[in-house]
């Protein structure tokens, strides 16, 4: 089954359609499940549903240029940094609505957001920041958290994946989790009131 992913993936990069569709279709049930965890850890009131979710990261990933996926586990990691972007930018925008900066016609349905939900989206907010940040500094990390953070990946299966011993796979992952907390920590002293 991976060899189909594979001469799919390879396929999808040489800009072939059909291909792509049809990785999308055998990928479907792990993308659901991914934009599932998404949009729980986006909190209660995330209004933003699974299927949209992951639609809208599928429309991300199909319209990318110059993007290669190796494999169907960083085909998986770049689906889950989409979403997770996704459900920040909401959040974001419900954050700012929330505080007045941003005026915008919604449905009778759409409940403002609680002081707790606006501070688990800055939550969310600073969390992609230091992703990003992460990325820039180390991408191999980046992509080892949203293996096993975001997309469930065990340190076995990620070690078997990129071809080293698990060992190594922990020694990166605490070695991940130090940087994010240093860049957590360093926003968190930027803001001069607490928040950001």
């Amino acid at each position: 089954m991976e060899q189909d992913y594979q001469a799919l993936i390879r396929r999808a990069d040489q800009a072939d359609r059909a291909a792509a569709d049809r990785l999308f279709a055998l990928l479907y049930q792990e993308l659901h499940r991914l934009a599932e965890l998404h949009v729980r850890r986006g909190g209660t009131s995330l209004t933003l549903g699974t299927t949209t979710l992951l639609h809208e990261a599928y429309l991300n990933v199909a319209g990318r240029e110059n993007v290669a996926f190796v494999d169907r586990p960083r085909f998986l990691a770049y689906a889950s940094r989409a979403m997770r972007g996704l459900v920040i930018d909401y959040a974001r925008r419900r954050r700012a609505r929330r505080r007045g900066r941003e005026f915008e016609i919604t449905l009778a349905g759409d409940v403002p957001a609680s002081d707790r939900e606006v501070r688990r989206a800055a939550e969310l907010e600073q969390l992609g920041d230091a992703l990003d940040e992460l990325a820039g500094i180390e991408p191999a990390l980046a992509e080892l958290v949203d293996l096993h953070f975001f997309c469930g990946f065990s340190f076995g299966e990620i070690a078997a994946q990129r071809g080293v011993s698990e060992r190594t796979v922990l020694r990166d992952w605490r070695k991940a989790r130090l940087l994010l907390h240093h860049a957590l920590l360093d926003d968190d002293a930027a803001a001069p009131d607490g928040s950001s």
